[in-house]
């Protein structure tokens, strides 16, 4: 199959490119490398077993010609981090939105069978009642979930008018290796260096899920029924504060968590129904939303060995 990845060398986008380049698919990518990392295919680029191309989808252009012949479109390429995109907003709403529209434009104009839209729970704000069905209203409280909206909005009307077969995935908090800049790493690093692990708030309750699942749920898309709108998560929620306690039990380290005021933009409550993921998807949620934690810590912890040079100081 003929697939394009938009964000393909992003933390979600680089473990989908894995997984569609282990069963043999025909796999382009399209990626500025603003936040992704060329690292994170690089083994592929080099046995020749994808094509990356270094684009914006902001550049209508480059959109078109990443398209052309794709059977399937992910389309992943976002600023994805709530912080940055109210830093911003500019970069946000032109990456989200527009980046979208030239995304779907070239999908249409492919002939592209079916476009996944990588959305968020971000979509839905604080919910009232957890967990939350994807029939509940869409009220994003920061810039990046109303881009999100914006782009599913734009989504559900090409469909409409263009005859496109677009899906779109709501993501829980995904963490797994190569993710950065959110909390799950971040505390595993300030833990691993003994530093405090900076809480916003602490009245938090949110949805993990482990990537590898997210990439299960990604493939599945591609062929499953349309009915609308899907969450991707474990249906599970996990209060911020006991997270940060099997932070620092599973690195042995001796951090404090430090409280700091809660940042207004951010959703505090989150689990996500996920009847129709196991039902349309296939996908069934481990017990434990944080089973994959530790291999995760022991990972990271053994990059940070292999960083060190002779005499102990980590490499900066």
């Amino acid at each position: 199959m003929r697939v394009l990845v938009t964000g393909g060398a992003g933390f979600l986008g680089s473990h989908l490119v894995d997984a569609l380049v282990a069963r043999g698919d025909d796999v382009r990518v399209l990626d500025n490398l603003r936040r992704g990392s060329l690292q994170h295919i690089e083994s592929h680029v080099d046995a020749g077993k994808l094509t990356f191309i270094r684009g914006d989808v902001r550049d209508e252009s480059e959109v078109w010609r990443a398209a052309r012949d794709a059977e399937v479109v992910y389309h992943l390429a976002a600023q994805s981090n709530v912080m940055g995109a109210l830093e911003d907003v500019d970069y946000s709403f032109g990456t989200n939105v527009i980046g979208t529209f030239n995304t779907l434009k070239a999908a249409a104009a492919a002939g592209s069978r079916r476009l996944v839209f990588a959305s968020s729970r971000e979509v839905y704000g604080d919910s009232e009642s957890l967990p939350v069905p994807e029939s509940a209203a869409l009220l994003a409280k920061n810039p990046y979930g109303a881009s999100k909206v914006a782009g599913e909005a734009y989504c559900r009307v090409w469909q409409q008018v263009k005859g496109l077969d677009c899906l779109a995935l709501r993501f829980a908090n995904l963490y797994g290796p190569r993710d950065r800049d959110r909390v799950i790493p971040l505390w595993l690093s300030q833990a691993r260096r003994g530093e405090d692990l900076v809480l916003f708030g602490g009245q938090q309750v949110l949805d993990f899920f482990w990537v590898g699942h997210a990439v299960r749920a990604l493939i599945a898309a591609a062929d499953s029924p349309n009915e609308g709108p899907i969450n991707v998560g474990s249906g599970q929620g996990v209060a911020l504060p006991n997270l940060a306690e099997r932070v620092v039990k599973l690195t042995g380290s001796r951090s404090a968590v430090r409280r700091c005021p809660a940042r207004e933009v951010e959703v505090v409550r989150f689990v996500a129904d996920v009847g129709k993921m196991r039902r349309l998807l296939g996908v069934d949620p481990p017990p434990d939303p944080l089973d994959s934690l530790p291999s995760l810590a022991s990972a990271e912890a053994a990059r940070d060995r292999s960083a060190r040079p002779e005499g102990g100081a980590v490499q900066v």
